[in-house]
């Protein structure tokens, strides 16, 4: 299938996102991405046709001849976050766990991905309606977000620590 040419994320601030109904995985991590780190007036839409026709001031993602969608083995999330050019230990390690999930090929074997997958899976079994999905998806990846930038300084202040004792230590 053809593919849309590159478009640059930063032209597409205020715009209406549109992706495929019945959002999982990769559609809900990519809308809390661009609500929480790109563009937080964003608005979201959910079609059911691959043959949906663009109107104005709508940008697609996760869906067939997408601006943003997945490349080569990256998935939508990784895509995303790779054009906004977000250097977040956090945002790194979500996007290792979506891919994980979505692209189903154990590459980085994040042990959070079952656990999130189960979340999610209890989210979209209890909800049909998106907008619903998207709320409580939303919530789920704002407590993930917290929790791995927590252990990351959690495991930078140990190391520090570390550091700290074998430099006395050594100062004997």
């Amino acid at each position: 299938a053809p593919q849309p040419e590159r478009t640059n994320i930063k032209d597409h601030r205020g715009k209406t996102w549109v992706t495929r109904k019945r959002i999982h995985i990769d559609r809900i991590a990519s809308a809390w991405l661009i609500l929480r780190f790109f563009d937080d007036q964003a608005r979201f839409k959910f079609v059911s046709s691959k043959d949906y026709k663009l109107k104005r001031d709508e940008v697609r993602f996760d869906m067939f001849q997408a601006e943003f969608t997945h490349e080569g083995d990256n998935c939508t999330f990784e895509v995303i976050l790779s054009r906004l050019k977000l250097d977040n230990v956090a945002l790194t390690a979500i996007a290792e766990v979506v891919h994980d999930l979505d692209i189903k090929d154990a590459k980085f074997g994040r042990p959070e991905a079952q656990g999130v997958l189960a979340l999610l899976s209890g989210i979209t079994l209890r909800y049909e309606d998106d907008e619903e999905r998207l709320s409580r998806g939303m919530q789920l990846l704002d407590d993930l977000h917290r929790y791995f930038h927590r252990y990351r300084c959690f495991l930078f202040s140990l190391f520090a620590s570390f550091c700290v004792f074998l430099s006395s230590f050594f100062a004997w």
